[in-house]
């Protein structure tokens, strides 16, 4: 059962921003061919935004795994997660950051959230994810997490 889910949609600016790639593709192409500029210049607007939303990366805990991206990892081996916002969440993505930490970060995206991550087998210290959300997704990972015999019951 899934308890928290996020998809890390980008940011509406950045569509926007991204809406530049038509006039440089026109303008590029034009002395050419005026219309292979403009039918150029929609199918890289349409892929760059194909891109960013294909790309958004998920974020989901249910009962047994924390998935955030393509990584997952079994809440067994995580800690108590840390909620960072403002000024906080700039200092842990910067200052703060350890070179090991994982990271699912985004940049349109302010408050991040810490995992410590205790497996021995691993030398990672602790996930930093970012989330529009964070408050609910530290709560989720909290309450998911059961000792294994309980969860083996189940």
């Amino acid at each position: 059962m899934t308890r928290y889910s996020e998809r890390l949609w980008p940011a509406p600016w950045l569509l926007i921003a991204s809406a530049l790639v038509i006039p440089a593709s026109m303008l590029v192409l034009a002395p050419i061919s005026m219309p292979a500029g403009i039918v150029t210049a929609i199918l890289l607007y349409g892929g760059c935004v194909a891109l960013f939303l294909l790309g958004a990366p998920t974020i989901e805990v249910d009962d047994r795994m924390l998935r955030a991206g393509r990584a997952r990892v079994s809440l067994d081996l995580l800690g108590k997660p840390q909620v960072f916002t403002g000024e906080e969440a700039a200092l842990e993505r910067g200052q703060r950051l350890d070179a090991r930490a994982w990271l699912l970060i985004r940049g349109s995206i302010d408050p991040v959230v810490t995992v410590p991550l205790h497996d021995p087998a691993d030398p990672t210290p602790y996930w930093l994810i970012s989330t529009r959300r964070p408050r609910e997704l530290a709560a989720a990972i909290e309450g998911s997490r059961r000792p294994a015999a309980a969860r083996e019951s189940l």
